[in-house]
């Protein structure tokens, strides 16, 4: 039995007590059967259960005895988290060996960040003799720029050069609904990453972690979190160990004074420029059948002025998805040489009147080959598409890099 909030006032308090109990009782035995993360998972439905019921019961007695019976359980779900890394941030393997992730190579432009990065991440790694006395890597960069400018691949793909563990989080990986978790969550955040040294703790947007303190009716629970994170961020830029705290933003006007003074180097991640775009085609492309020249990929960077690198990617999947629905809606195909069935103009030699729906119903689905991607079908997507940053947008991060950025 699943209750939602709605079904709230239509469930008894029995019924409520009844439940978190059985997942107790659950949470036990499997638990003891070596099963931790389903004994985390029934742990935390039964304190949901419990806790719903505690909000509905009037009488003070039962609160404080049933509040006793469950949360005696709580700290054994707390230790297994900890000890799997459940509902919290984990380091997987694939981060941990630097495998199958982004590549550096594949970043259009962006020299200056790159450098930056390479100053911070690879270094230290690779020439630790270098730091001695009073100098210092980089510990702490904060990368802010429009949306879709290519910040959180940035930081996948220092990682992966560096061959660093990589801990992404965000707001939700961390804020917790139980009194006093969120803390533990950044503590177990930190902690992890020194213990898995050389390490990148990347957290995503912020600015929604780390607002202005005491604006928009600040919760205390809110401001807890800011507390502790800016304490740990000040513990990690005086630590000898080589772990890099990394953060995005796009809107950096909206972070707290303090937490803007932690980072050591405020990179500005701009829009990419005429040869990033060109190598932003070629790497979203890839190995795509296509025919394009190097004429025609620096045609389409110079149509795509304006444009971020997410919004490159989008007009390249538009542009790709342009022989599928040529083939689609075909009434002609050809057979190739090969065996291969080719949507074609009506005129071509060879060119037979049949659909893509009796090629499937004869069977031949598979033998069906699409045509290759051409310039005409980008320059059809480019028709339609429009860049998504303003330059309202862009104002206001030049702005903020003239006044607060290592550049400005």
């Amino acid at each position: 039995m699943v209750v939602s909030p709605v079904q709230i006032t239509t469930v008894t308090t029995r019924q409520l007590l009844e439940l978190a109990e059985k997942n107790v009782g659950l949470a036990v035995v499997e638990d003891r059967a070596g099963q931790p993360k389903k004994a985390y998972e029934l742990y935390m439905k039964a304190f949901e259960y419990a806790g719903i019921y505690l909000l509905n019961e009037n009488d003070p007695w039962l609160k404080r005895m049933n509040r006793q019976l469950f949360m005696d359980h709580y700290p054994r779900a707390i230790t297994i988290r900890g000890r799997h890394h459940l509902h919290g941030p984990s380091l997987s393997d694939k981060a941990k060996s630097g495998l199958g992730l982004a590549k550096l190579s594949d970043v259009g432009g962006l020299w200056a960040c790159k450098k930056v990065l390479d100053e911070a991440a690879i270094v230290p790694i690779q020439n630790p003799h270098f730091f001695t006395g009073k100098r210092q890597p980089w510990k702490a960069i904060l990368l802010y720029g429009p949306p879709g400018t290519g910040k959180t691949y940035l930081a996948n793909a220092i990682a992966t050069k560096a061959g660093s563990a990589f801990f992404s989080v965000s707001a939700s990986d961390i804020v917790s609904k139980w009194m006093g978790e969120s803390e533990k969550q950044v503590s177990i955040l930190f902690q992890q990453a020194r213990d898995a040294a050389p390490s990148i703790i990347f957290i995503d947007e912020i600015d929604s972690l780390c607002g202005a303190r005491g604006e928009n009716n600040e919760n205390e629970a809110s401001r807890r979190i800011k507390t502790e994170l800016l304490v740990r961020m000040q513990r990690a830029c005086n630590d000898e160990k080589n772990v890099l705290v990394l953060a995005a933003t796009n809107t950096p006007y909206a972070l707290d004074q303090a937490m803007r003074r932690r980072f050591n180097k405020r990179i500005y991640v701009p829009l990419p420029n005429v040869k990033a775009r060109e190598r932003i085609f070629k790497v979203h492309i890839g190995d795509t059948p296509h025919n394009l020249t190097e004429t025609d990929f620096e045609h389409l960077a110079r149509r795509t002025r304006g444009f971020s690198g997410s919004d490159i990617f989008c007009c390249v999947q538009d542009a790709l998805y342009e022989p599928v629905r040529a083939t689609c809606s075909a009434q002609f195909f050809r057979k190739t040489s090969e065996g291969m069935w080719v949507p074609c103009e009506r005129t071509q030699e060879g060119a037979i009147k049949i659909t893509r729906k009796k090629l499937n119903a004869k069977g031949l689905g598979s033998k069906i080959q699409l045509p290759p991607t051409t310039r005409a079908d980008f320059d059809k997507m480019l028709a339609r598409q429009k860049p998504t940053v303003s330059e309202d947008d862009l104002e206001v991060h030049k702005r903020f890099n003239k006044e607060f950025g290592n550049e400005g």
